[in-house]
């Protein structure tokens, strides 16, 4: 039976995939529907970037329309309402109805939830924030350098850690590095905490090396703006001069009164699936939480939306077929961690494994970067070089001794 309609929800990594991958898949009657009320698609890896003045922003941004494959319809507007039983959601351009239903309306950044945030951090997981850091660092002339986690859970687990190096390298660079001290606070116990000690240790390991301090455990209570401090739950006060800080992160509102989320806000998911408690109702990305065998939840990373979403599409495609499911997500993840001179770290492992994640970390270099900088091209470069930065990514997962599929 063709001319179904499966709607998904947001534009992000998790996404832009799902529609494409359903657009591939599914008959030419049936509809593919992406609501987003955003036009343009900003590439959040390169914010780190960015915030060190080696990007602009028109270079890390793309129309939504341009990265949809053809025959995948987009309309932008807000969600405001979803109802997981009728499958049935309401936008800023009407009521949708669907067969199938994806959510992947992502994290979002909630500037206000720890006083003082917005007015003392440079916000470096936004466009503005990002460049705003970079106007920043044109001007400073050295003093403590700040980079902080201002709350948890966040996306992109190894972001500050990256900030810390490439601020490092960036103040090197101008020759202003023996003049500056760099701090970094996280409430967490160790870098990335859900990849294990072993992994904790590598990232410390490589700010040591630069001459980064490190203070886990140090949750923030607020940031004081007029005296260019932050103070920690136990009244300890840091001074700063420039302050970039990871900004608290919340659900998205339409997802508390749908019956979705859990009481933090977040969508429950069957771990290999994807589905939610309802029937053909999926969510992929970190709007999800999927809980480890360690207790620890999936970190929200682009990787596992990716991944993900690849899943949820077959899984749609297979049940309107009348086929047998395909594999479901394996918990197979990977990222970068820029170190600075043109090097990058990469980690890969399996967050399924058991009783503990099963990581490593390959050490700094310029293969490595050159990945990253491939992966960037493989979502906003030229049709050239998406296809160029695919093939590499394809080809360093075989060296790296993992699949990557795209």
């Amino acid at each position: 039976m063709a001319g179904r309609t499966v709607l998904v929800l947001g534009g992000g990594v998790g996404g832009l995939v799902a529609a494409n991958e359903l657009r591939r898949r599914l008959d030419p009657r049936d509809r593919v529907v992406l609501v987003e009320r955003e036009a343009r698609h900003l590439f959040q890896p390169s914010l780190l970037w960015l915030m060190v003045g080696r990007r602009r922003r028109e270079q890390i941004e793309r129309p939504l329309r341009s990265l949809l494959a053809r025959g995948v319809e987009l309309i932008e507007a807000e969600v405001r309402a979803i109802d997981p039983q009728t499958q049935q959601v309401e936008t800023a351009a009407g009521v949708l109805s669907a067969d199938a239903l994806v959510v992947a309306l992502g994290a979002e950044l909630a500037p206000d939830a720890v006083a003082g945030y917005r007015d003392a951090a440079l916000n470096f997981f936004s466009h503005e924030g990002a460049a705003a850091c970079a106007r920043a660092l044109e001007s400073f002339r050295g003093g403590r350098v700040v980079v902080a986690v201002s709350a948890l859970p966040y996306k992109c687990p190894a972001a500050p850690y990256e900030a810390a190096l490439l601020l490092d390298d960036e103040l090197r660079r101008r020759g202003l590095r023996e003049a500056s001290q760099i701090d970094l606070f996280t409430p967490e116990p160790q870098p990335m905490p859900v990849a294990g000690p072993a992994m904790g240790a590598a990232v410390v390991g490589l700010l040591e090396a630069k001459g980064i301090h490190f203070h886990p455990q140090s949750p923030i209570e607020r940031f004081d703006p007029a005296t260019a401090e932050l103070v920690l739950a136990d009244g300890t006060r840091a001074g700063y001069d420039l302050l970039a800080a990871v900004p608290p992160h919340r659900a998205p509102a339409v997802l508390r009164d749908s019956g979705l989320a859990n009481e933090a806000g977040w969508i429950p998911v069957e771990r290999s699936t994807l589905q939610t408690a309802h029937e053909r109702v999926y969510a992929v990305g970190d709007v999800t939480t999927i809980t480890l065998t360690n207790g620890k939840p999936l970190p929200k990373a682009g990787v596992f939306a990716h991944a993900q979403a690849l899943v949820v599409a077959r899984e749609i495609a297979a049940s309107f077929a009348g086929r047998p499911a395909p594999a479901g997500f394996d918990g197979i993840g990977f990222c970068w961690v820029e170190a600075g001179a043109g090097r990058a770290a990469f980690a890969v492992g399996d967050f399924y494994a058991e009783p503990e994640p099963a990581l490593s970390l390959r050490r700094p270099g310029r293969l490595w970067h050159t990945g990253k900088v491939l992966f960037e091209r493989s979502w906003i470069g030229s049709p050239l070089e998406r296809r160029i930065g695919r093939a590499g990514l394809i080809a360093g997962g075989r060296l790296a001794g993992f699949r990557v599929e795209l």
